[in-house]
């Protein structure tokens, strides 16, 4: 059975962080749009990530009027926790007057669904078989999907937001050569563990010869640890006992509680860039169209970047009849992934290399603790450290 009756301004496929920013902009501008997503409502609300909402990003929800409907989180201090070789040492950075805060990304997603679908939003799950056709042509694209029902629908609509991640149809649909694709391998993963440990610290980074560690707090009892491991490693060899015991010689200290592990997942570090962001009436948001490393907590704040720019390019076409900001989403979301891929380049490459010096040698090992030292010794070097880390760069 197949349907073919409905039309709209924008369909955003993939209710992550991109498409449901863009969602609940749209929304509150009077623009009609369609959320589709393949997973459940239940999927979507339990999935585990990590998640930091920078200055940046705290202001353009404010900017929408939608600060106290779905920011959370606890809001942090400008330091970092850092323990070098055993020894704690914190690093107090300059940021200004800022108002970003540690809330993981679910329940941002939570907070942007309800207010999407309480506003009267149009969000529709368990979306599958999802196809685009005619993006880059003259008539009006069409989206295909088939419902919870067996029914396939068909939308046709003025643009396509394709925030359906790495592996998602929205970038796949794009022909081969019309996107270059940059990509940079790192050349080790991170064992990424979810355990019910109560964090001393709402963060903890760890340089160790044996590679870099880190501990986030997801909620007063649960905390997040990642270990440096090579890329061939498996989560089968990393055992409970040995995972604790290697926290406790990369931190310098004893674990207080060994509380249970729920979950451990191998995360192979790379940086990655799809150029152009769009292709005809499609255009992509988040990882869709790049990925940072997890290090530099950037990946949800380019994500919401993209939503901001792209929302604001729609609405200028729909009130104004004025392409102009559509025509430079691309060049303009792109300057500022750039920037955040050259800061979060630099910071993966500086928190690994002055520890484990198996991966780039010594001499990148001493390069490193110099330049780590140097933003603890230099004010500029602080300050433009603070502007990466707020978003405000």
């Amino acid at each position: 059975m197949s349907v073919v009756d409905e039309n709209t301004t924008v369909v955003i496929v993939g209710s992550g962080v991109a498409g449901l920013a863009l969602g609940n902009f749209l929304l509150r501008s009077g623009i009609d749009c369609v959320v589709l997503e393949k997973r459940s409502r239940t999927y979507v609300e339990q999935r585990q990530r990590a998640g930091v909402i920078d200055h940046r990003a705290a202001r353009m929800f404010r900017q929408w009027g939608l600060e106290d409907r779905v920011l959370d989180g606890v809001p942090f201090e400008p330091v970092l926790n850092f323990r070098i070789d055993g020894e704690t040492r914190p690093y107090t950075y300059l940021a200004g007057d800022g108002d970003g805060r540690f809330c993981p990304q679910q329940v941002l997603v939570r907070h942007l669904i309800e207010v999407f679908v309480s506003d009267g939003g149009d969000l529709r799950f368990d979306a599958d078989d999802v196809s685009l056709e005619s993006v880059s042509g003259d008539e009006r694209p069409l989206v295909r999907y088939r419902d919870s029902t067996g029914t396939t629908r068909t939308i046709s609509c003025d643009f396509i937001a394709g925030c359906d991640g790495d592996r998602g149809v929205s970038r796949a649909t794009i022909p081969s050569g019309h996107l270059t694709r940059y990509a940079h391998d790192y050349g080790y993963a991170w064992l990424t563990v979810l355990a019910e440990v109560p964090a001393n610290h709402q963060s903890m980074m760890a340089i160790h010869s044996r590679g870099f560690a880190g501990q986030f707090a997801r909620g007063p009892k649960a905390s997040r640890f990642y270990l440096q491991c090579p890329l061939d490693s498996s989560t089968a060899e990393w055992t409970d006992e040995r995972i604790w015991e290697e926290i406790e010689t990369r931190f310098g200290e004893p674990v207080k509680t060994r509380g249970e592990i729920s979950s451990k997942q191998l995360v192979p570090l790379r940086s990655v860039v799809h150029d152009p962001m769009s292709h005809g009436r499609l255009y992509l948001l988040g990882d869709a169209a790049h990925i940072v490393p997890p290090m530099s907590a950037k990946g949800m704040n380019l994500a919401l970047h993209d939503a901001d720019v792209f929302a604001k390019a729609v609405i200028r076409q729909v009130e104004e009849r004025d392409a102009s900001l559509l025509d430079t989403y691309s060049s303009t979301c792109l300057r500022h992934v750039w920037n955040y891929q050259a800061f979060a380049a630099w910071f993966t490459d500086l928190m690994h290399d002055s520890g484990d010096a198996s991966y780039q040698g010594e001499f990148r090992r001493q390069i490193a603790r110099a330049e780590f030292d140097r933003l603890y010794a230099s004010e500029a070097a602080n300050r433009l450290f603070g502007e990466f880390l707020t978003g405000l760069n």
